[in-house]
């Protein structure tokens, strides 16, 4: 089945990282895949710890709305070539994550049909787990599971930086 972590709320990527340790836990096989991201932060180290195979891309761009036209250019090819390799790997697993996928979609930083159609084959074969801020309406059709995370309050909002082991 298709899950969709959403919202502006902190949480979605920790919803699937408690997904990802639980299917671990049952000794399913785990891939959990980051785009927009570094690949550095704590959870990616735990998850490693417990067998998870991780990926993401090679390059942290940064944020999306601060890039240039080529920095933009570069990774749709960067996480295009990412999720080929997934489609390519999906049999291997019992559960993909691909967190910030939502995101990633929304931006066109990937092949939209590429995607729904990875979802229309993979989803009734396997768990995938979409995260992200903003989902398009489709991504919402393709889920069986769309939970939204909704921000009441963040300290962010008040000027305190992210914090290891809390939001990386």
């Amino acid at each position: 089945m298709i899950h969709l972590y959403c919202g502006d709320g902190k949480g979605k990527t920790t919803a699937a990282c408690g997904l990802a340790v639980r299917a671990a836990g049952s000794g399913m096989r785990v891939l959990f895949v980051q785009f927009f991201k570094s690949g550095k932060s704590s959870e990616v180290t735990a998850l490693e710890k417990l067998g998870v195979v991780t990926a993401h891309p090679g390059v942290h761009y940064g944020r999306y709305r601060s890039l240039d036209d080529g920095k933009k250019a570069e990774i749709r090819d960067s996480y295009g070539e990412l999720l080929t390799d997934v489609i390519a790997h999906a049999a291997e697993y019992d559960l993909i994550v691909l967190d910030e996928a939502v995101s990633t979609y929304g931006y066109a930083m990937i092949d939209r049909e590429q995607l729904m159609e990875f979802l229309r084959l993979e989803g009734s074969r396997r768990e995938i787990v979409l995260t992200g801020r903003d989902p398009l309406p489709e991504l919402t059709d393709a889920a069986d599971y769309v939970t939204e995370m909704k921000k009441v309050k963040h300290p962010f909002d008040g000027g305190i930086a992210a914090r290891q082991g809390i939001e990386y």
